[in-house]
């Protein structure tokens, strides 16, 4: 097991987002009590649809100051930011609009540029906005049924970069948008905190491989994400815990 890595299982997707929310008030007091700002990546995808919608709601948006909080992304197609299948389009209409929140406060990754373009510019705003030390205060993370998680893809050339924050990633076999843009291992293991959702059956498998199975990261990308100074939990629900071994 990896150091640090906590493994809560809940009962619902419905409740994998209320805790993914939690985390999220818990950890945006601390980092802003600790340097005044919060800074966050989001990811896509229909259970972080679920926690942007909770977020927005009065149960936890009366309870964060939103004008300290800094969003980013671990990902995006590589499509202009109204496509309905831009990771910012889903946050935008589901958190950042309905809150009000300052543009100066949004980061985003743009995937209408030129795929290596948008991935240079999205460093470089990254390093701008850090400075010498790039570090998150909180990324989230999926996983897909294949293993990967952000845009890293099993047997990428994506999981060998470590210079760049951000990189451009072909995706053949992917219908929408064969160009992403993508977080890197070393952006993302730098992080205070990585959450990662996964919810229902169709996960199962994955989920056990990943947590339980030997270490191929090559194959199973997520496994690559291993904070090195930072705390690691996943957040899943009864159906995708189905096939742990382990009680948790």
């Amino acid at each position: 097991m990896i150091q640090g890595r906590r493994v809560v299982a809940l009962d619902t997707a419905d409740d994998v987002a209320h805790q993914a929310a939690v985390e999220f008030e818990v950890r945006a007091r601390a980092a802003i009590d600790e340097s005044g700002r919060f800074a966050v990546a989001l990811s896509g995808g229909k259970t972080p649809g679920a926690l942007f919608k909770l977020l927005a709601s009065p149960q936890f948006a009366e309870n964060i100051d939103w004008t300290l909080i800094h969003f980013f992304w671990s990902d995006e197609r590589c499509v202009a930011p109204t496509d309905d299948a831009s990771n910012y389009k889903q946050a935008l209409d589901a958190l950042l609009a309905p809150l009000a929140i300052a543009p100066d406060s949004v980061h985003r990754m743009r995937g209408e540029l030129e795929p290596h373009e948008g991935a240079i510019a999205y460093s470089d705003e990254l390093r701008a906005f850090f400075g010498e030390k790039l570090r998150f205060d909180c990324i989230y993370l999926g996983l897909g049924e294949d293993g990967h998680t952000a845009s890293l893809f099993p047997f990428s050339e994506a999981l060998d970069a470590i210079e760049d924050p951000c990189i451009a990633v072909h995706v053949p076999n992917n219908s929408i948008a064969q160009w992403r843009l993508t977080l890197t291992y070393p952006m993302i293991n730098a992080a205070r905190g990585v959450i990662f959702m996964a919810d229902g059956a169709a996960k199962a498998h994955t989920l056990a491989q990943v947590l339980e199975g030997p270490h191929d990261a090559r194959r199973l990308p997520a496994q690559g994400v291993a904070p090195e100074h930072g705390s690691l939990v996943w957040l899943v629900d009864r159906a995708a815990a189905a096939e742990l071994r382990s009680r948790i």
